[in-house]
Order: structure tokens, then C-alpha cells, then sequence
């Protein structure tokens, strides 16, 4: 199963309207290196990256600024992509400035670094992203949004962007309300629900089992985010994500006792829906 990232952290805003964030880019690396060392994805893209000159590995940058066009062709390139080797599962996480324009109607935005508000440029369209997801051949789709008014993204009938007469497995995670703020954790470098999202991600709570979507929903609502401040919205749809995992091996004992007491091979036997079988089974994802 292929599994690709987009990760957005910005920091940077060229309108003076909209002040310099902190916590955006920490927290995208965060969540970029946790995906990394557990979450068995194929490619993680950051945005705004950089290169560090020491270890050659990708980071994102706390300087640099992304502009409209490139998040909308990341998006694209991550949900919408050409060919027809097209990832099983696709995840977004975006963390920075959140606007709302609420003139006439409603609508929620992801500023980019070039907005203008003044000029009625707000940034990415919430409305876009969910016509994109609709269109999108993916089956697997993850949308984390980290900022203000996040939760316009399911403000609509649309929160379910539609099946298009296939199967579609979903998960939403905003941190606040369409009409709230969000806010950087006062204890942390980061922002209040990727704090949260780290610890929820973070597959050592339940060694051996993976991290779904609809478990990292449960934890996070048992969380308390700064009172009655800041909602988190949920919405999960169809199958379980599978997100994190690690299988830690008990250091008690040796490679030797524990392959002796474990046979992954069936033989003629076939693999059943049980606790043992699901952990050796590998392959054939596309025919089943």
C-alpha cells in the first residue's frame, strides 16, 4: 500500500495585517519526522522546505514563505496526481493562518504567505479543497488543518466531499470551530492540537497495534484543549486509516525464542480474521 504526505508549516506573511507565527513550522516538522519513523509513507513533502547542509534531509523552513499557486499544486499533485500509479493513501496537514470572509456567505481560508485580505485575498479556498478531495481518485484521504476557522471545512453538507460511485475512506481533524481561534500551547513549541496530534500519533502509548483514524479521534477528545477556548471538529468516514505503528520485540527475549514459537508460514492453511494472522499477511492489497 503507497502512502504519500503533503505537510505545510508557514511561518511568514508578507501582509502587516497578519503577524509572524512561531509554532507553524515546528510543528510541521514534527508531525513530518513522527509520519516518518512510524507512519510506513512512501513520500512526505514539506512546504516551505529547505535542505540542511550537514545531513543533506529535508526540513521546513521557518523563513520561507509559500505562496497560493504552490500550496494549490502540492494539493494537487498529492490528491489529483497524473498516472495511474496513484498513492492508496494521501494526507494533508496544515498549520499557520486561518481567515474567514463572511461577507454575503461564510467561507474559510488557508492563508498563504502572500495574502492581502485588504484586496480580498484571502488565500486557499476551504470550499476548493473539498471540490478537490471529491474529485480526487485517492481512497484514503487525511486533512489536519492547525489554524483559525479550520472547522469551515465541515461547515457544509459537502464535509463528506461525496463518493463519485466509489468507496472513499476519510478522516477530518480541525482545531477549532468555523467561528473560533486557534492558539500555540503555552507549555510546548507547538500549536494546541498538534501537541495533542504528536501524542495521539505517537504508536509507543500501544505498542504493537497501529494508530487508526477514529482511535486518534477518541484520544483527542478525551484531551482538554484549553477549556471551552478552542473545539476540535472530527470527521471520520468508512474504513479504519491505519496512521502509526511500531512492534516493539519485549527485551526479555532472544531472536531465537521468539521465531521458535512463531511461524508466519499457512501452509495450506488460509488467513483468518483473527488477533495472530492480519500481522503476517502482506500483499495482494490492490485484489483484496
Amino acid at each position: 500500500m503507497s502512502r504519500d504526505a503533503l505537510i505545510v508549516g508557514i511561518n511568514n506573511y508578507n501582509c502587516q495585517r497578519l503577524s509572524n507565527l512561531q509554532a507553524p513550522a515546528e510543528d510541521a516538522e514534527a508531525i513530518a519526522l513522527l509520519l516518518q519513523q512510524y507512519g510506513d509513507f512512501d513520500t512526505i513533502r514539506r512546504l516551505p522546505e529547505a535542505i540542511n547542509k550537514e545531513t543533506k534531509k529535508p526540513y521546513v523552513a521557518k523563513k520561507n514563505r509559500v505562496s497560493l499557486s504552490a500550496l494549490k499544486k502540492a494539493l494537487v499533485q498529492l490528491f489529483k496526481p497524473d498516472g495511474k500509479n496513484i498513492p492508496d493513501t494521501a494526507l494533508f496537514y496544515f498549520s499557520g493562518h486561518g481567515l474567514r470572509d463572511t461577507l454575503g456567505f461564510s467561507e474559510g481560508f488557508l492563508a498563504t504567505s502572500d495574502v492581502n485580505p485588504d484586496q480580498e485575498f484571502y488565500g486557499l479556498s476551504l470550499q476548493w479543497l473539498r471540490r478537490l478531495l471529491q474529485e480526487s481518485p485517492i481512497k484514503q484521504q487525511v486533512v489536519w488543518l492547525d489554524c483559525c476557522h479550520s472547522g469551515e471545512i465541515l461547515n457544509f453538507n459537502e464535509a463528506n466531499p461525496g463518493e463519485s460511485g466509489k468507496a472513499r475512506d476519510r478522516c477530518f481533524i480541525a482545531a477549532s470551530r468555523e467561528f473560533e481561534a486557534a492558539y500555540p500551547d503555552l507549555e510546548s513549541p507547538y500549536s494546541v492540537l498538534t501537541k495533542v496530534l504528536l501524542e495521539g500519533l505517537n504508536p509507543q502509548r500501544c505498542p504493537q497495534e497501529w494508530v487508526t483514524n477514529y482511535s486518534l479521534a477518541e484520544y483527542i477528545k478525551k484531551k482538554d484543549l484549553q477549556g471551552a477556548i478552542q473545539t476540535p471538529l472530527f470527521y471520520n468516514v468508512g474504513e479504519d486509516i491505519y496512521l502509526t505503528r511500531t512492534w516493539e520485540v519485549s527485551p526479555q527475549k532472544t531472536e531465537s525464542e521468539i521465531t521458535s514459537d512463531i511461524c508466519p508460514y499457512k501452509g495450506l492453511e488460509y488467513f483468518d480474521c483473527n488477533e495472530k494472522d492480519p500481522k503476517y499477511f502482506y500483499g495482494r492489497e490492490q485484489l483484496t
